[in-house]
Formats: C-alpha cells, sequence, structure tokens
C-alpha cells in the first residue's frame, strides 16, 4: 500500500519494516554486519554510507511520516542539523536563523560557521517577516524551528518556504517539539525537516538519534557530505528506533491531550505567573498553530511566581522527573537557563525571552489528575518554603 492512502499509526506500523522473508517473523530482522559483498549485488552497502538493510528501511518510514521522498537517520539531533546545514554552505555563504532557537543550534552556528568562512543571521523575531529582513544576496538557507524550544513559538511555514522558494534559498526546519504527528513541514513547502529523533520518535529516554526528512534531490546533497563527516548510525539503536515509531502515534496523541489539561490547570493556578502553550487561545500564535498543526504538542513551559524558587518547586515533585531531555513516556522538567540553552550568554538568552527561572516541562502519558497532583503538591512546599525564608 501507498503511505499517502493510509493512515499515521498504519505507516508508524508498517512502512519501512525489513520483511523476515526467511523465518517470516512479525517484526524486522536485525542485520549487524559491518561488511557485505560488493560484487554481483544491487547495492554496495556499508555503514557508514546509510544503507545497510535497517537504515534504508527506517529511512523510508521517517521519509513517509514526514510526507517526503527520502529519508536519513544520524546519530543525534546535533548530527542531523550540522550535516544538513553543512550539506548547503560553504565559504561565502550566508544563513538566516530563527531568533527562537535550540541552544545546541544556536552553539553550532556561533561556535563553528565562523570557522569555515560562513557568515549568520538571528533575525529579530521570530515571524516571515522578521527572517525577510534578514536575509543578504548571499543568504542560501534560512532556518526555523516551530514550535520553538522553549518558549513555544509559532512560525508560520507557508510563509517562510514561499520566501526562501522566491529567492532560490534552501529552507530547513527543526520539527522535533512537533513530531510528524502533530505537524508536516513538507505540506506547506519546507525543504528540509530535521528531528531529534532521540525525543518524540524514540520516545521512551533510552535512544540516541537524529533523523532529515527531504526531497530525493536534497537528499542525495545531503548524503554526499554526510559519508565524508561519518554521523551514521549503528544498526542496533536503528533497529530499536524502528520499535519505539511503532507507537509514537498513539504515544504522542496521549502527551497532546495531557498538555492541553496541564496548560490549563497551570494557567488557573495562583502561583504560575504565565505558561507557554500554543494549544491555549490565549498564546499570541495560537490561531496561526492551529491552521499548521494537527495537535499542539506534548511541551509547555511556564513561569513560577517570584516568591517561588523554581529548584525548590523541582525538588518537591514526586512522580515528574527533573530531568535533561524530553519526549519520553515519563514527564520531564528542566530549568533551560542551566541546561537546553546555557551555552548562551545570559544576554542572548534575555533577547529570546527566557528567564532564568522559565521551566520547561515534557508531559508524559500518565493519568492527569496524578501529575496535576504532584505539581499541586510540589507547589505548596515550596510556597511553604519561600513563606518561612521571608
Amino acid at each position: 500500500m501507498q503511505s499517502k492512502t493510509i493512515g499515521l499509526n498504519t505507516i508508524c506500523t508498517h512502512t519501512g519494516e525489513v520483511r523476515d522473508e526467511q523465518f517470516k517473523g512479525a517484526v524486522s530482522p536485525i542485520y549487524m554486519s559491518t561488511s557485505y559483498a560488493f560484487e554481483d549485488v544491487d547495492v554496495k552497502r556499508y555503514p557508514r554510507y546509510f544503507n545497510t538493510p535497517n537504515q534504508e528501511a527506517l529511512g523510508k518510514k521517517i521519509a513517509a511520516l514526514e510526507h517526503t521522498e527520502a529519508g536519513m537517520i544520524f546519530t543525534s539531533g546535533m548530527a542531523a542539523i550540522s550535516h544538513a546545514l553543512m550539506a548547503f554552505l560553504k565559504a561565502g555563504d550566508h544563513v538566516v536563523f530563527q531568533q527562537t532557537l535550540y541552544g545546541g543550534t544556536y552553539n553550532f552556528a556561533t561556535t563553528q560557521l565562523e570557522r569555515y568562512g560562513i557568515s549568520y543571521t538571528f533575525s529579530d523575531g521570530w515571524g516571515a517577516a522578521d527572517i525577510a529582513k534578514a536575509v543578504k544576496p548571499n543568504t542560501k538557507v534560512v532556518y526555523i524551528e516551530t514550535p520553538s524550544n522553549p518558549l513555544l513559538t509559532i512560525t508560520d511555514m507557508r510563509a517562510v518556504a514561499n520566501l526562501a522558494k522566491s529567492k532560490g534559498i534552501v529552507s530547513m526546519i527543526d520539527n522535533t517539539f512537533a513530531s510528524p504527528v502533530n505537524q508536516n513541514p513538507a505540506d506547506y513547502g519546507i525543504d528540509i525537516i530535521i528531528h531529534s529523533a532521540t525525543k518524540y520518535m524514540g520516545g521512551h529516554s533510552d535512544i540516541c538519534a537524529g533523523a532529515v526528512a527531504a526531497s530525493k534531490e536534497h537528499m542525495q546533497q545531503i548524503w554526499h557530505s554526510s559519508i565524508c563527516f561519518g554521523g551514521s548510525l549503528s544498526d542496533q539503536t536503528v533497529w530499536l528506533l524502528e520499535r519505539s515509531l511503532k507507537t509514537m502515534g498513539l504515544r504522542v496523541k496521549a502527551q497532546n491531550q495531557n498538555a492541553q489539561g496541564m496548560a490549563i490547570f497551570l494557567q488557573a493556578h495562583e502561583a504560575i505567573d504565565q505558561v507557554y502553550y500554543p494549544g491555549l487561545p490565549s498564546h499570541e500564535d495560537h490561531h496561526l498553530a492551529a491552521s499548521q498543526m494537527h495537535g499542539f504538542g506534548g511541551m509547555l513551559s511556564f513561569e513560577l511566581t517570584r516568591e517561588i524558587e523554581p529548584s525548590d518547586f523541582m525538588k518537591q515533585l514526586q512522580l515528574i522527573k527533573p530531568s535533561m531531555s524530553l519526549a519520553g513516556v515519563e514527564s520531564t522538567m528542566l530549568l533551560p537557563v542551566a541546561t537546553s540553552h546555557s551555552l548562551m550568554t545570559p544576554q542572548d538568552r534575555a533577547a529570546q525571552g527566557i528567564k532564568d527561572g522559565l521551566i520547561r516541562f515534557s508531559v508524559g502519558i500518565e493519568e492527569l489528575d496524578d501529575l496535576k497532583a504532584d505539581i499541586a503538591q510540589a507547589l505548596k512546599a515550596a510556597t511553604q518554603k519561600s513563606a518561612m525564608t521571608i
């Protein structure tokens, strides 16, 4: 069956599986070989060439999920980001980055690109008009992230794609926060879709991987440079990721529902100053998000009242884990200033609107009432501790 004619969960479960022709097993066999025949074969396979049976099959699943012609798997989200960017940039070129951006991407841009003679500009905002103002005659790539990490800003994908196409520029997006369940940028004209597959694609906090989806033409260009950089993923992890993707649709939809409920709960709580979640009607880009997303995602962030110390609050949590990373089936929280955006200067974080007390909340699949109860007791305990120190 063609992927365009079948549903999301069917793609997750069946597309891109490796058929067990010998024993007829229900799941994909795993091929661990790093050495394959080169004579009398249709494909000369080698792990660094991203074409082992498991690598090749998983790439097809990623492409089907993102409505593109081709897909590739990498060792991490940053490997996917850096490989994609360097495939289209050379000395003398310029790239425009959206202002609100994952800290790792920001660090890559500010510490690496100039070493290769590549210039860059961060837009003044996250709208298409802001990005257009930053474009120069030598701009070759525009790079966006929507919803953004950690403030969940929303960028108009169609407007950015149209801008890029009108100027012959390649458009790229970090689609990690949305996942292919909630958003398909290729449908809006974006050229290159990038994921930290560690997150929603893996979904269990036990896999480190990255993914890129694009047209065959663009993917061929990425492949030619990637075989030199060597960011291929081991077949054991490829197999585990394919296993995890089978439940992505179910997991993400449950996380969407929980995040919406938690955002409403937090917004109404007297100890919370601000909640950032595109599913809230109060979010400044709510209508834009609703127009280009199938669901609003499992990520949100919030700020406590000034009287409560964020670290005191997180230490009181009993169910939700204060932990690095995101998108696992378990709920986690972190302080971006100390983790995901710690490599940025305080001034640059402030320019993005990231306050020192901002908490990023990755909502899992637990029972919603249990998550509410955990936050309520933690807020109560942190409030009492704050009152005792005044």
